[in-house]
């Protein structure tokens, strides 16, 4: 069983190496060029490949529908199709989705750690996520009692004047 250490752990060292390999502009100028001058699932899978890696969401919406379609069309390399759109879900935000995409993995692939590692780090986005969003509940929960509590005591306040 995992600790919840070694999910922010793997998190961090994954959003690391992440940023350390978005894709500059010339790279994927030449693969995009590469792969419209002459077509095959390869050339597609490597342009889409890099996309999944970049920091535009535009391209990161581009790779997931080009690397789920190589998949759909059987392309021999499933597996990495599916880590690139994972990696992609991933850094739109989309944890939940990535975390699928890996469970996917994983369970043809068992021993895969690209995707075990991307896999903790998206159980942990989503533990954090909803960390958050039960803070603002709790905060707004505890802001509209206080409010309540507020109106209350004033409403008490005028009837005793009367």
């Amino acid at each position: 069983m995992r600790t919840k250490q070694s999910q922010k752990v793997a998190r961090r060292d994954l959003d690391e190496k992440l940023r350390l390999s978005t894709p500059d502009r010339g790279l994927l100028e030449d693969l995009a060029v590469a792969c419209a001058s002459d077509p095959s699932p390869d050339k597609t899978f490597q342009y889409a490949f890099a996309l999944s890696k970049s920091r535009q969401e535009s391209e990161l919406r581009y790779a997931v529908t080009i690397l789920d379609s190589l998949v759909k069309e059987g392309y021999e390399h499933q597996i990495d199709c599916m880590y690139g759109s994972a990696t992609a879900l991933y850094l739109l935000g989309e944890f939940k989705e990535a975390r699928s995409q890996c469970e996917a993995i994983l369970r043809s692939k068992p021993d895969s750690r690209t995707a075990a590692e991307l896999h903790l780090a998206s159980i942990d986005a989503v533990e954090e996520e909803e960390e958050r969003r039960s803070k603002q509940i709790a905060i707004g929960g505890s802001a509209a009692v206080a409010v309540l509590g507020a109106a209350v005591a004033i409403g008490g306040m005028l009837l005793q004047k009367r």
